[in-house]
């Protein structure tokens, strides 16, 4: 199966270490080797690379790895395809610009004839994904909910369980979204090592630390220096845990909503 990144801090970082490792299992280490792609917030606007080579075999990946944006907010991807050729189009994080914002949203699983229960959306994709027609779905939903500006986030929180769990009465649906200010992770099931599909679809680690670039050695994450001796706090997101510290599993239809490095709701 695809698998996901993501993370939220207080102060903006690079996730050097954590994205090599996350990089190889696109052609290395694991089977996910077809394209990836990585999305970097800056305020409400956001840089996203996307790639169809492996992640572990692209001098793309490796040169973001060295020189990747600071970012509060990065949400990544690679890809095992399944639906859909090997194309750009085809490859996530998908986007879209709702209510003055640009959301982002990748998704890992499949969605079993989502075309047929869905039926029609006016929001068209671009590719041939599953994942990419759940978030045009997802975007329509969106567009009512933000039409006066930027909703509550209680009421973000109630549509996106909605629609969530609608996904996963479909099958596998592991989710990372962002609306350019919250962090959001859905957890569902994922094929494990023994072969079952099952929970966790996904696990999820906090840190808080000096901010000084010895601090977070294990989670990979390069600080900025500028900063002083404020702490810093970070929330990752991984499919499967990326180093030896103590990854916590999401529940299946787990909701996490994180901003800044710091969860607000689970």
């Amino acid at each position: 199966m695809c698998e996901l990144l993501a993370i939220s801090s207080r102060f903006p970082t690079r996730v050097t270490f954590s994205l090599e490792e996350f990089s190889r299992h696109g052609g290395q280490s694991g089977s996910n080797a077809d394209g990836w792609g990585i999305a970097f917030y800056e305020d409400r606007a956001v840089q996203i690379y996307r790639e169809t080579e492996p992640a572990a075999e692209s001098e793309w990946m490796h040169f973001l790895c060295h020189h990747q944006h600071q970012s509060r907010c990065i949400i990544s991807h690679i890809r095992k395809a399944t639906q859909g050729e090997l194309a750009l189009r085809n490859t996530q994080p998908f986007s879209r610009k709702i209510g003055g914002a640009t959301h982002v949203f990748c998704h890992n699983g499949n969605l079993d004839e989502i075309r047929t229960r869905l039926g029609e959306t006016r929001i068209l994709p671009i590719g041939e994904t599953d994942s990419e027609y759940a978030f045009c779905y997802l975007v329509e939903q969106l567009e009512t909910l933000w039409r006066q500006g930027p909703p509550a986030l209680d009421a973000r929180v109630a549509l996106l369980r909605q629609v969530f769990d609608r996904f996963a009465g479909m099958g596998p649906a592991n989710i990372l979204y962002s609306d350019g200010e919250y962090l959001y992770a859905y957890a569902n099931r994922r094929t494990q090592s023994s072969g079952r599909l099952e929970p966790p679809g996904m696990y999820y680690l906090c840190r808080d630390c000096e901010c000084d670039r010895e601090a977070l050695p294990l989670a990979g994450l390069e600080l900025n220096s500028e900063i002083g001796n404020q702490r810093q706090t970070v929330v990752l997101f991984a499919s499967v845990p990326l180093s030896a510290e103590s990854w916590q599993p999401l529940a299946e239809k787990q909701l996490i909503v994180a901003s800044e490095g710091r969860i607000l709701s689970r």
